[in-house]
């Protein structure tokens, strides 16, 4: 088999400083200082590299990637690892799946993929987007849906939604809840599941609801009206087929035709599951080349009840995916439980595959969970070639959920590199 590459080739250097290009993705010339130096994480010493490797406006990523979610990492992350230690009809894999950006960043390389979340509105909001339909035929499709007047959810949404907008969601609701019954649900209805969800909550008119929060996470009926009252508002008439088919038509703008030919060679093979990270019986062993993930972050997000608008829509128990997700107070119980997810990679990964662990600084940057994740990944029988710590633009989503910004404006992807050898 190929030998993997080295990082030193990859990144490139000149003993504890050199310059790298810029933009990776499209080799400019413009460049941006990486700085090398040496971690020392109990009696072991891991090569640490800092810069700028890759940015949100280096690269415009796929339109398909458009879909809100809480604490997700931008496609130019998993970009970066899948095109330096992949090549075509490779597995990738990420066992916290969340939107699936790292399943659909591969597939849309032509990886096969396999993603994992203990919470099954992952695999809503992912598989449609592995096997997306034309936009005539969403269209067609929303035309032929009969919504009923006058129906009313099973939950008190008045603060969200005017009467008859809330009508037209529990019509679909119910659409397609007797579609997936009757194992009628098609990769159209799939899609417009998916789109829906996403349109439930958001902070304009483009969104079915008045005025709330940013689209990835729903706050409480309670904390709504709360909002409603500070704004003087009250819900107004959304017309949810016209906001669906304005949804998918940006969501399939920039899929290119050889894009949609790597989506459809990959959906064929694609494994979509909702196990525990920690046993995952179905994906064989050695069978992973990368893993690209980054798991809950101690007690920070509350990734359940962010989506529980969505878990109802979609008739999942938003209690029982509570208590499937991993949300450890301490970092001990939270090191025990990624000790035991590494450990499974560590089965499923081939001899010279490799695992990108993002994780983030956290409470308040005090915590560098890399110093902890470096020795779990190590323990499980992987070698850790670097930590890589990339310093982008601050983001809005990044200081919602915790992550503390540098002094310079910026905050940072840490990223723990292992390699089975």
């Amino acid at each position: 088999m190929p030998t993997a590459p080295n990082l030193t080739t990859l990144l490139g250097s000149d003993h504890q400083k050199y310059q790298q290009p810029r933009d990776l993705f499209d080799d400019e010339s413009e460049t941006s200082p990486v700085t090398e130096d040496v971690l020392q994480v109990g009696n072991r010493e891991v090569r640490r590299f800092v810069g700028e490797f890759w940015t949100s406006g280096q690269r415009q990523a796929s339109s398909l990637h458009e879909v809100s979610y809480r604490a997700c990492f931008k496609p130019q992350l998993p970009h970066y690892f899948i095109k330096r230690f992949t090549k075509e009809a490779d597995v990738v894999y990420d066992p916290f799946g969340g939107r699936g950006t790292t399943a659909v960043e591969a597939a849309l390389m032509g990886r096969r993929v396999i993603s994992n979340d203990a919470n099954p509105l992952s695999q809503s909001l992912l598989g449609p987007r592995l096997c997306p339909p034309s936009l005539m035929e969403v269209e067609k499709r929303l035309d032929a849906i009969k919504y009923q007047k006058g129906l009313r959810a099973d939950i008190d949404l008045a603060m969200f939604y005017d009467p008859e907008t809330e009508s037209e969601i529990v019509s679909l609701r119910r659409y397609l809840q007797d579609k997936k019954d009757k194992g009628d649900e098609d990769i159209i209805d799939a899609w417009i599941r998916m789109v829906a969800t996403n349109r439930l909550t958001g902070h304009s008119p483009g969104f079915f609801s008045v005025y709330t929060f940013p689209p990835n996470q729903a706050v409480s009926p309670e904390s709504q009206k709360k909002i409603n009252e500070r704004r003087k508002q009250k819900p107004e008439y959304r017309d949810t087929k016209a906001l669906i088919l304005r949804k998918s038509r940006s969501l399939l703008s920039k899929v290119t035709t050889e894009q949609r030919a790597n989506l459809q060679r990959v959906h064929e093979f694609a494994q979509l599951l909702t196990e525990d990270a920690r046993s995952t019986p179905a994906i064989k062993s050695r069978a992973v080349q990368l893993t690209v993930t980054s798991p809950p972050f101690l007690d920070i997000v509350e990734y359940a009840g962010d989506n529980w608008l969505r878990c109802w829509f979609n008739g999942i128990d938003v209690d029982a995916v509570s208590r499937t997700i991993t949300m450890a107070k301490t970092i001990e119980e939270w090191s025990r439980v990624m000790g035991r997810v590494f450990r499974e990679l560590y089965r499923m990964t081939k001899l010279g595959g490799w695992v990108a662990f993002e994780v983030g600084e956290i409470r308040n940057a005090t915590l560098k969970l890399e110093e902890h994740v470096v020795p779990l990944g190590v323990e499980a029988g992987f070698f850790c070639e670097a930590v890589l710590i990339n310093q982008q633009m601050f983001t809005k989503t990044s200081n919602l959920w915790g992550v503390k910004n540098n002094e310079a404006g910026t905050n940072s992807n840490r990223i723990a590199l292992f390699r089975r050898q």
